[in-house]
């Protein structure tokens, strides 16, 4: 089968397709043949080693001290199955699927193996492929940080830094089903955008003050790390909460007693990944009330380009890579 490897991080140049066998499965597996997968957050930092200040050998701790452990990217997927394991009888031969191999990777390839009671659900007709295999990073990552540790309940008032990324578009679409009143931080340029998806209210970073006096939030999320506590902490009321999914190293480490000195909490962590959160994130989506945004649709043979595009760190949502084709030759269901 075909895929896509590094040996070595850097750019986008770095990522080569090569030729290796198609796995085989175990009793317990189903190999899965992938028709769509994307580039995501999680892809960029392992391949570019790209980490917060401080924390560079933490990086090479998690994903390889002298070069990648894990060879093929890809966090996340859909497709259809192509063979199943003798103890499998969850799953059959042409079930459509959606997959999470998250930080295990693996997804930029023709076919991939997942245990059967893994990070795997079937993927609802309303779904179209390309969608499906936007939901998983992102809708898991936001609804782990909000629904999970954060309990955003009906009648917050929620700040969201990065609203118009794959984590942050997820995020606004995730708060406004829980009742939240969503103030989304993005460019102006993503500002309808971010609005269709369910903002109440929009702050163009480039020209507003994101901090602004006497408006206060009952949780402020940062989900790419551009808006750290010394600045955020003026936009929490007394009791609310910071929401760190990505930020400073000394945030990260130090978040917690800094935010609690202030009356304040901070929410930080790394975001759980289950099957049951993928479960939750995909009935939203078949529900209606969270549609991945999706930025770009890149053939399999252009993956370097997903990636170069996702290297810009200005895409919108989701960047996909169609990998196959279904029986019918379409992504429609």
């Amino acid at each position: 089968m075909l895929a896509y490897s590094y040996t070595q991080y850097g750019s986008a140049d770095v990522i080569k397709e090569v030729e290796i066998p198609t796995p085989g499965v175990t009793p317990s597996e189903v190999l899965i043949r992938i028709i769509a997968t994307t580039v995501s957050a999680g892809d960029w930092r392992a391949r570019s080693l790209t980490m917060p200040k401080g924390l560079g050998l933490v990086g090479r701790l998690v994903f390889g001290i002298t070069g990648p452990r894990k060879s093929i990217l890809g966090t996340e997927f859909s497709g259809v199955i192509e063979r199943v394991g003798s103890d499998v009888a969850t799953y059959h031969l042409g079930d459509a699927v959606i997959g999470f191999p998250g930080a295990s990777f693996g997804a930029h390839a023709e076919f991939i193996t997942m245990p059967a009671d893994g990070k795997l659900t079937i993927k609802p007709n309303t779904l179209n492929f390309a969608e499906a295999a936007a939901i998983p990073f992102g809708g898991t990552t936001a609804y782990d940080f909000l629904v999970n540790k954060a309990k955003v309940t009906a009648g917050d008032r929620v700040l969201i830094n990065g609203a118009s990324g794959s984590v942050g578009s997820a995020g606004v679409q995730i708060a406004k089903n829980f009742g939240a009143h969503v103030t989304a931080v993005c460019s102006a340029s993503n500002a309808d955008l971010v609005r269709k998806i369910g903002a109440d209210r929009v702050i163009d970073y480039r020209t507003q003050d994101i901090v602004e006096a006497d408006v206060h939030y009952d949780m402020v999320v940062d989900t790419i790390g551009t808006l750290p506590w010394s600045q955020a902490q003026h936009a929490i009321r007394r009791g609310g909460k910071m929401v760190l999914i990505a930020g400073k190293t000394s945030d990260m480490i130090f978040g917690r007693l800094k935010a609690a000195l202030k009356g304040k909490k901070m929410v930080g962590g790394v975001a759980a990944e289950s099957r049951e959160i993928l479960e939750a994130v995909v009935n939203l989506a078949e529900c209606g009330v969270f549609k991945p945004v999706i930025d770009r649709n890149y053939a399999f043979s252009d993956m370097k380009a997903a990636h170069a595009h996702v290297d810009t760190r200005h895409k919108r949502g989701n960047v996909v890579v169609t990998v196959g084709e279904t029986a019918h030759k379409s992504l429609a269901v």
